[in-house]
C-alpha cells in the first residue's frame, strides 16, 4: 500500500478515543467552512477589487472564474489520485496550497497576479474537495454517516452565511486584502489538527491511473464551466461559446467511449446509474438554487434598495442560517420518511417561497423588511430539508467499491450546480433588463423599477429547478 508507507499515523492518545471519528469530522467540516466563506466572500469583493485594477465588471469575473475553472478540471482526477496514493497527506497538501495561495492573492499587486494565484486556489480546493466527503465516510461509522454530513452540510451553510457579513465588515474596514487572508489561519489550524487527528488510509489501490481519460475529461470539464460562466456575457452563438460547448460535448463523448473500455477507468459511469444519478442532479440543484437565490438579492438589494455591503451581507445571511439549522432536522426526517418525502418537501418550502415572491414581489415594499426576511428564511428551511439528507442518500446509494469517487463526484456536481445556478440567473436578468430599457435603469429605485422586475422574472429560473429537484426525488428508489 503506497499510501500507508508515507502517511503519518493520528496521534495515538487521540486515535483510541471514542470521540475520534468526530475530531475528523470536524476537520474536514474546517475544509467545508472556508470553502464556502471563499466563494460567498470573494463575490462581494468583485466591485472593490473593479476599482482597485480598474477593470470591468467582465474583467474582473476572472477572479472568481479562474478559482471554478481550476477546482472542477482538476477534482475528478484528484480524486482517483487519493484512491492510489492515500488521502490524508494530499488533504493536507490541499490545506496547505489553499491557504498559502489564499495569502499571495492578498499580495497580489495587478489582476493577472490575482488570478494567477486563484487558479493555485482552485487547485488546493480540488484537493480539498477531492477527500472531505471521502475521509468523513470512511471515518464514521455507518449508523452515525447522517449526522456527520449533516455536521458537514450545516458547516458549509455557516460559511455561506459568515462569508457575506464578514466581507462586508473587512471591505468597509481594511480592504480587500483581508478577504482573502482570512482563510489563512483556518488552513493553518486545520493542517495541524489534520497531521495530528486523521486516520491513514487503509485501502489504497495499486490500479493503473488512466491518463487518456484523465486528458479528456480535464479540458471538457474546463470548457463546460467557461460555457457556465460566460453565459450571461457571450451571446449564445457566438463562436467563443459555440466552441466551449462543442468542444465540451465531444470531449464527454470520447470520454465516456474511453471509459467504458478502459480497463481502470478514471470515473466508473455505471455509478450514475440509479439513485446515485438522480441524487448528484439533486446536488446540483440544490446548490443551483442556492447561489442563483444569492446572487439575485444581492442585486435587489444593493442596487434596488441601496443597502450598503454590511447591511446586504447580515441580510443575506438567514439563507444559510436557515440551511444550517434544518440540516439535522431533515436528516431525522429522512431516516423516518425516507428521501423521496423530505426531498418534496423541502423543495414544497422553496416554491412556497419563490412564489410568493413572484406574486406579490421581492422584498415587497422598500419599508417592508420582515415580509422579505421571513421569505428568505422559509427559502434557506426549505434547502437544509433538502441538501443535506440528499447528499447522505446520494453516496449511501454508490457502491462502496466507489465511495471515495462517489464523494468527488458530489462535490464536482455542488460546484456546477452553483455555476448553472448563478449563470442561468445572471442571462435571463441581463435578458428582462435589456427587454425594459437597458441597464441605465440599474439604479432606478421608484421610477419604473426595471431592476427588480427583471428579478422577478428571474424568479421563474428558480422555480424551474426546484420543480425539477422535486420530481428527482419522487423518482429516486424507495430505500432511500
Amino acid at each position: 500500500m503506497p499510501g500507508r508507507g508515507f502517511e503519518p499515523a493520528p496521534l495515538e492518545f487521540l486515535s483510541r478515543r471514542s470521540f475520534h471519528p468526530w475530531l475528523v469530522v470536524g476537520v474536514t467540516c474546517i475544509g467545508a467552512f472556508i470553502g464556502q466563506v471563499d466563494a460567498s466572500i470573494v463575490q462581494l469583493a468583485l466591485p472593490a477589487l473593479q476599482h482597485t485594477f480598474k477593470a470591468s465588471v467582465n474583467e474582473v469575473r476572472w477572479v472568481a472564474i479562474a478559482y471554478l475553472l481550476a477546482f472542477a478540471a482538476c477534482l475528478p482526477v484528484f480524486a482517483r489520485l487519493c484512491e492510489m496514493f492515500g488521502r490524508k497527506l494530499l488533504y493536507l497538501a490541499g490545506f496547505a496550497l489553499f491557504g498559502s495561495a489564499s495569502l499571495l492573492c492578498g499580495l497580489a499587486q495587478d489582476r493577472p497576479t490575482l488570478i494567477a494565484c486563484r487558479t493555485l486556489q482552485g487547485i488546493g480546493g480540488s484537493l480539498l474537495g477531492a477527500n472531505s466527503i471521502a475521509i468523513l465516510v470512511k471515518s464514521v461509522p455507518t449508523d452515525k454517516r447522517a449526522r456527520a454530513i449533516g455536521c458537514f452540510t450545516a458547516a458549509q451553510a455557516i460559511g455561506v452565511s459568515v462569508g457575506p457579513v464578514v466581507g462586508g465588515l473587512l471591505l468597509a474596514s481594511v480592504g480587500w486584502q483581508w478577504v482573502f487572508w482570512v482563510a489563512v489561519p483556518f488552513s493553518l489550524v486545520a493542517v495541524v489538527l489534520g497531521w495530528l487527528v486523521l486516520p491513514r488510509t487503509t485501502n489504497v489501490v495499486t490500479e493503473t491511473f488512466d491518463w487518456p481519460g484523465a486528458l479528456l475529461l480535464m479540458p471538457s470539464l474546463l470548457l463546460a464551466v467557461l460555457a457556465l460562466n460566460q453565459l450571461s456575457v457571450w451571446p449564445l452563438l457566438s463562436l467563443p461559446m459555440i466552441a466551449c460547448v462543442v468542444g465540451a460535448a465531444a470531449l464527454l463523448l470520447l470520454f465516456g467511449r474511453r471509459e467504458r473500455k478502459a480497463a481502470f477507468p478514471l470515473v466508473e459511469l455505471g455509478l450514475f446509474r440509479g439513485g446515485f444519478g438522480a441524487g448528484s442532479l439533486g446536488v446540483a440543484l440544490g446548490y443551483a438554487l442556492l447561489y442563483a437565490m444569492l446572487f439575485l438579492s444581492s442585486y435587489a438589494l444593493l442596487h434596488s434598495w441601496h443597502n450598503s455591503a454590511r447591511v446586504t451581507g447580515l441580510k443575506l445571511a438567514l439563507i444559510p442560517v436557515a440551511i444550517g439549522l434544518l440540516a439535522p432536522l431533515g436528516i431525522a426526517l429522512s431516516h423516518r420518511w425516507g428521501m423521496r418525502a423530505v426531498g418534496v418537501i423541502g423543495m414544497a418550502f422553496c416554491l412556497a417561497a419563490l412564489l410568493t415572491f413572484v406574486a406579490i414581489g421581492f422584498w415587497f415594499e422598500y419599508e417592508s423588511l420582515v415580509p422579505g426576511l421571513t421569505g428568505m428564511f422559509v427559502f434557506g428551511a426549505g434547502l437544509g430539508l433538502f441538501m443535506a439528507p440528499n447528499s447522505n442518500a446520494t453516496i449511501a446509494a454508490a457502491p462502496a467499491q466507489h465511495s471515495v469517487t462517489a464523494a468527488g463526484m458530489v462535490n464536482l456536481m455542488r460546484v456546477l450546480g452553483s455555476c448553472i445556478g448563478v449563470s442561468a440567473a445572471s442571462s435571463m436578468m441581463a435578458w428582462r433588463l435589456e427587454q425594459r430599457g437597458g441597464r441605465d435603469s440599474l439604479d432606478v429605485l421608484f421610477d419604473g423599477r426595471a431592476l427588480l422586475d427583471a428579478i422577478e422574472s428571474s424568479l421563474a429560473v428558480l422555480v424551474i429547478f426546484a420543480v425539477t429537484a422535486a420530481v428527482l426525488s419522487l423518482l429516486r428508489p424507495a430505500k432511500d
